[in-house]
């Protein structure tokens, strides 16, 4: 781990008054920042190649998850892996390519209901042994241990208390 500090500059982790403590708190943060950067870099150049953003993936996948039912922009929102500001953008996007379809609820007219389309199926099946692939090159390494350990200690970093 002493190349990311390095990588990243000194800041908390080399400053030699900080505890060890912190010193290794800043090393895990600066290890998952770098992980998370490569990881999405591979998925970025993967999803090029079918002219598709890792968040209009991200959509998608969570489209067909929901079922025919489908969700509302919204509830897309909340399952996306990472925050996007403009769902509606990201739909509207997917919809002009006749991935998703967007249909107004008869009995509430406010509400819109957005679901993935055949072809929007057909493309996540295409992707899905690449996308397997990619999993398997970047943390097959890991046993089914060291995977769940990593996810726990991931999640309970990300679920922290607030700051301040």
């Amino acid at each position: 781990m002493a190349r990311t500090a390095g990588k990243l500059g000194s800041g908390v982790g080399g400053s030699r008054r900080r505890s060890a403590e912190a010193r290794a708190r800043y090393e895990v943060f600066a290890e998952i920042l770098q992980a998370a950067e490569e990881m999405q870099r591979r998925f970025t150049e993967l999803f090029r190649r079918v002219d598709l953003s890792l968040a209009q993936y991200n959509v998608l996948r969570v489209l067909r998850g929901a079922g025919p039912a489908g969700l509302t922009c919204g509830q897309v929102g909340d399952r996306l892996m990472q925050h996007d500001p403009d769902v509606t953008r990201l739909l509207d996007r997917l919809a002009r390519r006749a991935l998703i379809a967007r249909v107004r609820e008869a009995a509430d007219r406010r509400i819109v209901r957005t679901t993935i389309t055949p072809s929007g199926v057909a493309m996540l099946a295409d992707l899905d042994a690449p996308v397997e692939a990619l999993h398997e090159a970047q943390l097959g390494h890991l046993t089914t241990r060291q995977l769940e350990e990593l996810a726990a200690a991931v999640a309970a970093a990300r679920h922290a208390p607030p700051v301040g």
